[in-house]
């Protein structure tokens, strides 16, 4: 045991005052004969004992009570950070939001339908998450990272992802309408039945991205892209897309 222990009788007082070498040395000897004499004595009580036991099994059961809930805990902390969510819903700013779907990615919680429209989320990482018909609309989530997400039929559409990361992302059927992808990393990306209409793809990376089957494409400027499959800055011109360098002029040209 820690504190309770069988103990020897300790030594006379003139024993142990014949060690001291010097006479400063006497107070602090006589200090601890007093007080291995209490702990001798209390050292024969056996209500100490049933004590200290006490405190060891209290604290077994505060360590087997801890893991048995940490369950409870679990949920009680995805549910703040939903609350968190839902409660800022088409409310502008973060109000907390970067954080709450980072912890609940990064716990495995599916993020399918959240909506985060008009939200503040620029640095956001939610790469590997599971974005499933999430709404986006209108949101700042410049330089965002979505490597290998899950957003089919995701709503992405008049939102901010100048710089983001949406490599190997799945992003069939979404709606990137009005979109600004300026920068954006679109590689091996899948696009099958994406609407992309009027979205910015200025010197966004296309690298290998699935774009065979995009929806439409009608008035989204694709002027300065970078690493373009074979054949698609072709088609996305005959099927209604612009290439033009300056905000003004493209802004003449979807005004017509």
């Amino acid at each position: 045991m820690a504190v309770f222990k069988q103990r020897t009788q300790p030594e006379t007082w003139s024993d142990t005052r014949g060690r001291a070498k010097h006479p400063w040395m006497i107070p602090f000897l006589a200090i601890e004969w007093a007080l291995a004499w209490i702990a001798y004595w209390l050292s024969g009580w056996a209500f100490l004992e049933v004590l200290e036991y006490f405190g060891t099994l209290s604290l077994l059961l505060a360590v087997i009570s801890y893991f048995s809930e940490s369950g409870d805990r679990l949920k009680q902390k995805h549910y703040q950070a939903w609350q968190v969510i839902n409660s800022a819903q088409s409310k502008g700013g973060s109000g907390g939001r970067i954080d709450a779907l980072e912890e609940l990615h990064s716990d495995g919680v599916p993020l399918v339908g959240v909506d985060v429209s008009d939200a503040f989320l620029q640095g956001i990482d939610l790469g590997g998450a599971d974005l499933h018909r999430a709404n986006f609309r209108g949101a700042d989530v410049r330089n965002g990272k979505f490597v290998e997400s899950r957003l089919e039929f995701a709503d992405l559409s008049s939102a901010n992802f100048r710089e983001a990361d949406f490599r190997r992302a799945d992003l069939r059927r979404s709606s990137l309408e009005d979109a600004d992808l300026n920068g954006a990393n679109l590689s091996d990306s899948d696009l099958e039945g994406a609407n992309l209409s009027k979205t910015d793809l200025r010197a966004a990376d296309l690298r290998n991205c699935k774009w065979e089957k995009i929806s439409d494409i009608r008035l989204a400027d694709i002027f300065g892209i970078r690493n373009p499959p074979p054949g698609f800055e072709k088609w996305a011109l005959a099927n209604g897309a612009v290439s033009v360098e300056s905000d003004a002029d493209w802004g003449r040209t979807l005004s017509k």
